[in-house]
């Protein structure tokens, strides 16, 4: 066999064994500011975690990314990390509160609220979301949602700088809950979404799902692999915790 036979065969073998997930995740870089409401969450100026703001002075989060460390500056108004942009206003955290029931396992109950400490100044590069409540009109099977961050752009870790946003279709509840992708992991309070090599990654964590304008997920867990068929995105499903959020706002 000759040389370039070998590479091409090598490079077909390779690329059989790649997970099917082995790609970018297929989102695009979102219009500079057009999502005013996301969060990035940094340590020592380090994106970390996403976000998104809720109020004046809260933002969302999944709990998930403060059992590590609860020290994080908090970025709005940001597009870009790493540039000077006169849009950004950062904030210590007054208060973090974790769902009393997150499970570390299989991340039930993936949620978080961020008490800032001191309210925003209101932009049009700075403003709070709606979020889904009790009663409301969550996703169905096959729905479009959208949903944003800074996290990986492929499963080799690599990070962009500047914002970017993908849209994914709500995965039928059986289909997740198999045996061959999250199981018995896959509760009430998760809801699953992909679409052929568009998915979430490592770093879009705490993020917003949005459907028809209105945050009704946060970007929670996922496979090994971003993109995967079998083990989509996972998210929370914020209209389960609406007592829980009133009462941690308002203490």
């Amino acid at each position: 066999m000759g040389s370039l036979q070998v590479i091409f065969a090598s490079a077909l073998l390779y690329a059989f064994l790649l997970p099917e997930g082995e790609c970018i995740t297929g989102g695009k870089e979102a219009a500079a500011h057009s999502r005013p409401y996301m969060v990035s969450l940094q340590e020592e100026g380090k994106h970390n975690c996403g976000g998104f703001l809720i109020s004046s002075q809260w933002v969302m989060s999944a709990a998930h990314c403060f059992q590590e460390s609860t020290t994080f500056k908090v970025v709005l108004g940001a597009h870009s990390l790493s540039q000077a942009e006169d849009t950004k206003q950062t904030f210590d955290m007054a208060g973090v509160y974790k769902h009393p029931d997150f499970n570390s396992e299989n991340y039930d109950n993936d949620i978080a609220l961020i008490k800032l400490s001191q309210p925003v100044q209101e932009t049009s590069a700075v403003k709070p979301v709606k979020f889904q409540r009790a009663g409301g009109n969550d996703p169905g099977t096959d729905a479009e949602v959208e949903t944003a961050g800074w996290g990986a752009l492929d499963n080799l870790g690599d990070r962009p700088d500047k914002l970017q946003e993908v849209t994914v279709a709500v995965i039928k509840r059986p289909t997740c809950s198999r045996s061959n992708s999250y199981g018995e992991s896959f509760t009430a309070n998760m809801l699953c979404a992909g679409s052929r090599r568009k998915d979430t990654c490592n770093g879009d964590s705490g993020g917003p799902l949005l459907y028809k304008g209105i945050v009704v997920g946060i970007t929670s867990n996922g496979g090994r692999s971003c993109g995967s068929t079998r083990k989509p995105g996972l998210y929370t499903i914020i209209s389960r915790y609406d007592d829980w959020i009133t009462r941690t706002m308002t203490q």
